[in-house]
């Protein structure tokens, strides 16, 4: 701990055990009891994957649906047409369009937190890749933000859908609740994004997959997580 930390956040590494690995359950109640902000703290999951992401053969993305959502409101814009972009409205997105929506985020627009499209408009959002690409806003099929069931995405989306990818480093970062949320809330959604990151395991991965795992809030002390009992979680 060093002094760049304040007391808050001491106090709170202090009830940790150092270089213990916490089984999943237990994690979950300490993470919770850890945070140190007045709002009510995001908590986050971190898998660092057995993986080398700069091989295609074994880059890990995919989605999930938490069963108790994040805990968030996302911002949604869609990108279809005609009756696609109808089903859209009516499924609650913010923002629906086609080239003009393309030409907005071009200009800057950047209000929104999750991007879908249906397949025969991907050659127009392919424009966006520089802008949308770096931020992980990029509709991806394999994520599940590509599809003709714009309806249903919408829905799993605000129902708690999130993506995930690892980044250069082969560590998974995911959203998986709020410090409010109760602990078995926060187990169910931490073994629904396990199950899911092991089920997109590439086959290319040699070795140990799922290498380490913590949890944290928002500007709190990172829990660590037993990886072998994380990795094989299920959802109950």
């Amino acid at each position: 701990m060093t002094a760049r930390h304040g007391k808050k956040y001491r106090d709170a590494a202090a009830t940790l055990e150092d270089g213990r690995m916490y089984a999943p359950a237990e994690a979950m109640a300490l993470v919770r009891q850890t945070a140190v902000t007045k709002f009510d703290s995001s908590i986050e999951a971190h898998v660092r994957l057995g993986v080398d992401p700069r091989h295609a053969d074994q880059m890990v993305r995919s989605s999930v649906v938490l069963p108790h959502g994040t805990g968030k409101t996302r911002r949604i814009v869609v990108f279809a047409q005609g009756e696609r972009a109808r089903e859209a409205l009516d499924a609650g997105a913010d923002a629906v369009g086609g080239d003009d929506l393309v030409k907005r985020v071009q200009d800057g627009w950047m209000e929104f937190d999750v991007a879908l499209a249906t397949p025969d408009l991907m050659g127009m959002v392919g424009r966006l890749g520089k802008v949308l690409g770096p931020r992980g806003l990029m509709p991806n099929p394999k994520a599940g933000t590509v599809t003709f069931e714009i309806a249903k995405a919408i829905r799993d989306v605000q129902g708690g859908r999130v993506e995930f990818r690892v980044d250069r480093f082969g560590i998974v970062h995911v959203a998986i609740g709020k410090a409010s949320f109760d602990d078995d809330e926060l187990r169910d959604n931490f073994a629904a994004l396990m199950d899911a990151i092991v089920r997109a395991k590439p086959q290319a991965a040699k070795g140990t997959y799922v290498k380490t795992v913590t949890v944290a809030a928002t500007m709190g002390p990172g829990v660590h997580v037993d990886p072998v009992q994380a990795a094989r979680l299920t959802v109950s």
